[in-house]
Formats: structure tokens, sequence, C-alpha cells
């Protein structure tokens, strides 16, 4: 595995633990019943690809299929002859062995594939390279010694670099004896067409909103139980997007800039100008980044209000849905919000990317949604 030293893990969400350590894989039991149907079936494809929204839950049911194949026989039997059945979940006991290996990352059936660090060492690498793809090679020769069952998960193939993607590609074509390839992709169109035909597609769905809190409980993030709808509705099914937006108490800059544009057409200045105090202080580059993405979300929910005349179902904040109507009332309305957005949200981000005062570009943003609206 790649060794990271004082380094943070690149396939962690700040501020959860990593997915190795969830107990309990939350809201994916259709993609969890398509896995246990092949291993059932004695026909397991070598190849799996876990894809679907970022935070929904990828990494932690690959580990959990890795922990599963790593202490489950490969025949598992049809119930005759006094053969067990075959299992109806992928839990194994988290004091299990195998179990306590892998959250320790010393597991020797297991090979994680994700960014190492620079040539430097002093931080992480921006892709996959093909460095750490042939690493696998040493695991393999390694781990063959036992005859035992291999798994490698790669988190993220997005990130493999062109040389590492197609050292992959060539171990998917010819896939060492009893291994399972597990790969997540949070974007499954970015990779090689040919990786894709080749894995069989574990499509995970969006959480509801019990498996959010339940996900959001699993992690430790603690939140108030009548902000859970609201958080689910903001987060799109994201536990990952949830816990982001708990870090940076999301909820409560989205409804703060509702309230600013709600004040339109007159503009309240003052609160205004208090939002952008906010997102300019000192160290608040990640909330800016968050207020970008809330102001295109907001904005897509004022706009999808008038071309569809009603509001969403669920409010993010108090008396949203009024607020939404009166801001676009019809399709008309829609479709000025949705070129409104789409002009200042793409300003602010090239002003952002020349290092234009924080503070300043909030004003400005609002400013262009005002006068554009």
């Amino acid at each position: 595995m790649s060794d990271l030293i004082d380094l943070p893990e690149p396939d962690v969400i700040a501020g959860a633990p990593h997915p190795r350590m969830a107990p309990v894989v939350l809201g994916q039991a259709a993609a969890e019943a398509e896995f246990l149907a092949a291993h059932a079936s004695g026909r397991l494809h070598h190849g799996w690809l876990l894809t679907g929204a970022q935070g929904t839950g990828k990494a932690t049911l690959a580990w959990a299929m890795a922990r599963f194949l790593l202490t489950t026989p490969e025949e598992s039997g049809d119930g005759l002859f006094g053969a067990p059945p075959p299992p109806q979940d992928l839990h194994v006991e988290p004091e299990h062995p195998v179990a306590r290996r892998m959250r320790a990352l010393s597991e020797p059936g297991l090979f994680l594939l994700r960014r190492g660090p620079t040539d430097k060492g002093d931080k992480l690498a921006a892709q996959i390279s093909v460095g750490e793809v042939r690493k696998l090679h040493r695991f393999f020769s390694l781990s063959a010694a036992d005859g035992g069952r291999r798994v490698v998960i790669v988190d993220a193939a997005d990130e493999l670099n062109m040389q590492a993607a197609n050292a992959l590609l060539k171990m998917l074509e010819e896939p060492p004896a009893r291994t399972t390839l597990l790969l997540i992709s949070h974007q499954p169109a970015r990779l090689l067409p040919t990786i894709r035909s080749r894995c069989r597609t574990l499509r995970l769905a969006p959480l509801a909103p019990a498996d959010m809190a339940r996900a959001l409980d699993q992690a430790g993030v603690v939140i108030a139980p009548e902000d859970a709808g609201a958080l689910a509705e903001l987060a799109g099914g994201s536990a990952g997007a949830a816990i982001r937006l708990v870090n940076l108490d999301g909820l409560a800059l989205y409804r703060e800039l509702l309230a600013v544009l709600a004040s339109l057409p007159t503009l309240d200045r003052g609160r205004m100008m208090a939002l952008s105090e906010t997102a300019g202080r000192k160290g608040a580059e990640d909330r800016l980044g968050l207020l970008l993405t809330l102001t295109d979300q907001l904005c897509a929910r004022i706009a999808r209000t008038g071309a569809t005349g009603h509001p969403p179902a669920v409010e993010i904040a108090p008396g949203e849905g009024k607020v939404l109507t009166r801001l676009a009332p019809d399709a008309r309305a829609a479709q000025r919000w949705a070129a409104a957005a789409q002009a200042a949200c793409d300003r602010a981000r090239h002003a952002r990317a020349v290092n234009i005062d924080p503070a300043s570009l909030v004003t400005d943003l609002v400013l262009h949604l005002a006068r554009a609206v």
C-alpha cells in the first residue's frame, strides 16, 4: 500500500472518519443486493465500477465489499448437502481479524490504490501516478504465495493520470487469478471507455433523509433534528456534502444568502455587506467556495420554481417557497434568473482565480444578480 507519512489521507472527507471505519453501508440496499447475487452465482466479475455522486457511500460500500470478499469463501453454496446458504448481507463483525487489519491498513490481501506523496514528499500529488499503479505488481507477487483472494480498491479512479489509467487497464484486461478490483468513480465519463467496458457498474443512489441522518450519526456528525430535512435537500442526498455543510455552517450561509436576495428589488445593502465580510475573513477560502456553490443552488431553485410554477417540496429555510415564487413568478423570470446566475457565478469564479478581494467578489456577485434580475 501507499505510505503517506505525516500527510492527510487523500480519500477521506475533512471532519469525517475514513470510510474503512464505517461498520454499516447505509441507503444502498439495491447495490449490495446486486453484488451479493453475483457472488452467489459463482460468476463474480473481476472488475467493479462504483459510481454516483460524491459522498453517497461509494467508498464505504467498496470497503464493505472488500471485507466481505476477504472473509467469505468463494463458493458459498446453495444450501444443499449441508452447505450454508448464500450470505444475505455484507456484514462482517468489526472484531474479525481481517476487519481489524483492514482498519489498520495492514491486511495482506488488500491493496489501496490512491494518490501518494509528491516526489518531494511534502504534500499529496494531484493525481494517481503510474508509479503507484506499478506497486500492484509487488502486491500480486507477494500475496500470491498463500493462494488467497486479493482485492484492490482504487479511490478514486477519476484521479488516475493517463499513464496510470493505461497501466490499470492492462490489469483489467488480464486480471491476476482470484483478484477483484473495486474502482470508485465520481465522474465515470472521465474514465477511459475501455476501463468502463471491462467493469461491471454499480450505481449508487442519493441518500434519503432518514439514511442521511443515520450516515451523519455514524460519522459522529451532530445536527439539530429540525435541520435534518433541509440539510438532506441542500446536500442533494450526499453525506459527504452534508458533512461539508455542517463544518462550514452552510445552512446558515444559505439562509442568509436567501434573505439578501429576498430583499430585492430594493436590496438590503447592510445585509449584503455583512455577508461579504463573513466570506472575506482571513482563512475563509473554503467558506467562499461554498458560498459560490450555494449561489448556484439557490438560483437553480429560483429558476426551477418559475419554470414549473411551484417551489421545491422541501424548504431549506422557513418561508423559502414564498420568496422563490415572488422572485420567479413565471417561466420568463426563470430564464432571466438562469442566465443571470450563470453570468454572475462565472464572473465570481474568474475573480477568485485571479485573487480578487473575497469581500469585493461577494459584493459584486450580489450586485450583478440584482442588476440582471
